[in-house]
């Protein structure tokens, strides 16, 4: 059954390339991010191992710890590694799922048969610290992620949790935010003290306000 924004993110117990991991619990009070890839050995999901390596810096930044995922076994995971660096510069520092038995990409989903009956498409699960689903992604197996954008919507999500805002088409952190179309131009101007701009009755753009 596909996992729907809003839903619990389910726990799992699994190995992984930093020991045995149980989610809920190493996840903790944090944001998460969940994502698979569909085999070791494989020239894209190399290339983006190395680059979730390289941004874990600005995941840290943003309290959001990350896990991958892939149904080949933990030997074949340690045996990867080497070549991540030699493509990327990056070493893994991150867990990495080894899912042989297919117990969380059944989980979560991430085999689509008719993609592929036995290997993982690239899923992707943003989790909040309530453990709920805040965002889901997915690529197909020859399209390699843009985790720039990945880092960009979670800032948007961890923004709008937090204050009655939205935010607009193409917006990064730092530019003008929408004010939420509940409050009234009265609640709007106590809640946000540096003043908005009216576009449209319903469209009202204010400075973002953790800023």
């Amino acid at each position: 059954m596909a996992i729907r924004l809003g839903d619990e993110a389910p726990d799992f117990t699994a190995d992984t390339t930093e020991g045995t991991v149980n989610f809920h619990d190493w996840k903790g009070d944090s944001w998460a991010v969940l994502f698979s890839h569909p085999k070791d050995f494989t020239p894209v999901c190399t290339t983006e191992l190395g680059r979730v390596a390289e941004l874990k810096p600005e995941f840290d930044k943003r309290d959001v710890k990350v896990i991958g995922l892939s149904v080949d076994p933990l030997t074949d995971h340690e045996g990867w590694k080497q070549d991540i660096v030699d493509v990327t510069g990056s070493e893994l520092n991150f867990p990495l799922i080894a899912d042989s038995d297919r117990t969380v990409s059944d989980l979560y989903d991430m085999v689509h048969p008719n993609a592929n009956d036995t290997l993982t498409v690239r899923s992707v699960f943003v989790v909040g610290p309530d453990n709920k689903v805040k965002l889901t992604l997915t690529y197909p197996a020859s399209t390699g992620r843009n985790f720039d954008e990945l880092l960009r919507v979670i800032d948007s999500l961890q923004l709008t949790a937090n204050h009655s805002v939205a935010t607009p088409a193409d917006w990064k952190d730092g530019e003008d935010v929408i004010v939420a179309p509940a409050l009234s131009d009265e609640e709007a101007e106590e809640k946000f003290p540096k003043g908005f701009e009216k576009k449209k009755p319903y469209l009202r753009l204010t400075p973002q306000p953790n800023r």
